[in-house]
């Protein structure tokens, strides 16, 4: 009776000692996860009041939120009595072994990293790459969000964005633009051209200074003589014009 009247109480005192540390690690976490939702809303607001570029934000806020929630778990488990230098070696261990199953993602976010080193493209970007065309609406750590001229959402992984080749309608200020048109074989090539130009010229998104309009032939078909109008603009008209 004495043994089990002794056990009881050190149960007790383990669960008053432990209890409380168990209990003030539940509240330290829950307060942390506001505090960090608090910060991440504000560096937000913080890096859009400094004009930061578009394309960073998504990536810093994810990437300050896992390290702040990282340390915040680390932190609690501290309080609750786990050993953290052998919790951080296993730790260790179990990173490299994540590490190894998770490469594709390592290399997505490594390819995020390069995007916003070298900026390739930006958000508000019309690009095309991996078989999609489309303005870029969001780059994440891992993947870059486009958004297809028919409203269709498409989400790439950043490694191969980073890695091969891409087309980005969006990076230079200016673009051309090739028309073709048939005319029959009896027809005046001079009337046809003058007419081109002449329709060009009137539309003021058209540059004409330093590319004017240019008509030419393009080819000889079977039932028609096909000219090509050469126009340049500015790449915000391009789909208007």
């Amino acid at each position: 009776m004495e043994n089990l009247q002794a056990t009881i109480e050190r149960l007790y005192a383990l669960a008053v000692r432990y209890g409380v540390k168990f209990i003030l690690a539940i509240v330290v976490l829950v307060v942390g996860l506001i505090v960090i939702r608090a910060i991440t809303r504000g560096l937000v607001k913080l890096m859009k009041k400094r004009e930061v570029n578009e394309s960073l934000i998504p990536f810093l806020k994810s990437l300050t939120s896992i390290l702040l929630k990282v340390m915040l778990i680390i932190s609690v488990m501290g309080m609750v009595g786990i050993q953290m230098t052998s919790f951080i070696a296993v730790l260790g261990a179990a990173g490299l072994a994540v590490g190894l199953a998770l490469q594709g993602t390592l290399q997505n976010f490594a390819g995020g990293v390069m995007i916003l080193l070298f900026k390739p493209y930006q958000v508000g970007d019309f690009i095309e790459a991996q078989g999609y065309m489309g303005t870029v609406k969001e780059i994440q750590i891992f993947t870059t969000h486009l958004l297809t001229p028919d409203n269709r959402k498409v989400i790439i992984p950043n490694s191969p964005l980073a890695t091969n080749a891409l087309t980005n309608f969006s990076a230079m200020p200016t673009r051309r633009i090739d028309f073709s048109f048939g005319i029959g074989y009896e027809d005046d090539i001079d009337k046809a051209k003058g007419i081109l130009v002449k329709m060009a010229e009137q539309d003021d998104r058209i540059l004409k200074d330093e590319n004017p309009p240019v008509v030419m032939v393009e080819a000889l078909g079977d039932s028609s003589v096909n000219l090509k109008l050469r126009v340049w603009l500015e790449s915000a008209n391009y789909w208007d014009v």
